[in-house]
This record gives C-alpha cells, sequence and structure tokens, in this order.
C-alpha cells in the first residue's frame, strides 16, 4: 500500500487573512490531499508575512508527514495560538512540502479557494 498523500501545485491565487489582515498571499500554494481528510493548502514561507506569526511550543506528530511545529497569529490588536503550522523537516515522501505552511480555517479566512477546505494536521 502507497503513501496515502498527494502533493500538486493548487491552480489560482490565495489570500489569508486573520481578522482584516492578509498574513499569506501566493499564486504558488500546494494542495496536499491526505486520505479520509479534506485537501489542505500549504503557502510557501515566502509569502507569509511573518510579521504576524510567533512560534509557539506546540509540535504535533503525523505518521506520514513527521513532526509539525506551529505558530500563533497577531493582528488587529487580537491574537489566536496555533493558527499556522509546518512541517520542517518533513519526511522524504512529502519533501515537497518543506518551507510551507498551513492555516487552521477557524482562525483565519480564505480567498480563491475553489473547493478546497483548510483542516487541522
Amino acid at each position: 500500500m502507497g503513501l496515502p498523500i498527494t502533493i500538486h501545485p493548487y491552480n489560482g491565487p490565495v489570500t489569508v487573512r486573520f481578522l482584516d489582515v492578509v498574513i499569506a498571499s501566493t499564486t504558488k500554494a500546494l494542495e496536499l490531499r491526505e486520505a479520509g481528510h479534506d485537501p489542505v493548502l500549504y503557502i510557501p514561507f515566502d509569502d507569509i508575512y511573518f510579521v504576524h506569526l510567533e512560534k509557539t511550543q506546540t509540535h504535533t506528530h503525523c505518521p506520514f508527514k513527521g513532526d509539525a511545529s506551529y505558530w500563533r497569529v497577531t493582528g488587529q490588536g487580537e491574537a489566536a495560538n496555533d493558527t499556522m503550522w509546518s512541517y520542517e523537516d518533513p519526511k522524504i515522501e512529502v519533501n515537497q512540502i518543506k518551507g510551507y505552511g498551513a492555516f487552521d480555517a477557524r482562525k483565519v479566512t480564505f480567498e480563491g479557494l475553489e473547493g478546497a477546505r483548510q483542516v487541522l494536521p
């Protein structure tokens, strides 16, 4: 049985907002599909505005992707913990997502999505 994950370029622009603050904007997102989960968009670090993010101590483990690190987002005087995650040293099978971050759709809004929905890792 193969890896239950596929990764492909997402076709189109994506903007991520926390309240009214743009925290990411890209035309280079990757769409990760994992068996049993909704698709997740991963945004290149170069297109994420880290001025609004602060790394937290939270870490989780996925047997297929590896260990995820998390970031807190701030903007307009508000904050939300563990809003973005990234596999900074992913397993070789999903190495395409190295240098990319994904966002918790319960804490941010997305513009430009066509059927993709963000989920937690």
